[in-house]
């Protein structure tokens, strides 16, 4: 049976139109095409590996320790800002964690649902709490706004 090319057409439209969405915070419009809880899933799994092939700090660590206050702060902040305006559904399966990694390299990032993870190698170059804040801030909004499902259609 050949599917009637207005039926497809119908069909993608409203696809493509449902899964428009605006950013938490900015407002700005994003297709998201993948359910925001596989997109969980499959970060939370990557995670799960992640953090077993590298070494993680203990949470004895004075700068683990820090890792944590700075996060918490964050977290605290968005889940207020949140609350106030309307949007914890944005946040409500956020399952945040925070994580020092043993590596020289300078970076952060957050996965979708708040998996935070600091290397080492940054903290030199942020030299205290307000500098993390900063760089943890950032890699933080990138997760509240959505961006990891923006990038799905385009790196598959």
């Amino acid at each position: 049976m050949k599917p009637n090319i207005s039926f497809v057409i119908i069909l993608l439209f409203t696809s493509i139109t449902f899964s428009c969405q605006r950013v938490p915070i900015t407002g700005r419009k994003q297709l998201n095409l993948v359910p925001n809880a596989l997109i969980q899933a499959m970060a939370l799994t990557e995670y799960d590996s992640f953090l077993t092939l590298t070494r993680v700090l203990p949470p004895t660590d004075q700068k683990t320790q820090m890792v944590n206050r700075v996060g918490l702060g964050i977290q605290k902040a968005v889940e207020q800002y949140m609350l106030e305006n309307n949007l914890t559904r944005q946040i409500k399966d956020f399952k945040w964690e925070y994580n020092l990694v043993d590596d020289g390299i300078a970076n952060a990032w957050c996965m979708p649902g708040g998996k935070v993870v600091v290397y080492t190698g940054l903290l030199p170059i942020t030299q205290n709490e307000n500098g993390l804040a900063v760089v943890m801030g950032h890699e933080i909004a990138h997760a509240i706004a959505r961006h990891g499902n923006e990038r799905i259609p385009r790196d598959y």
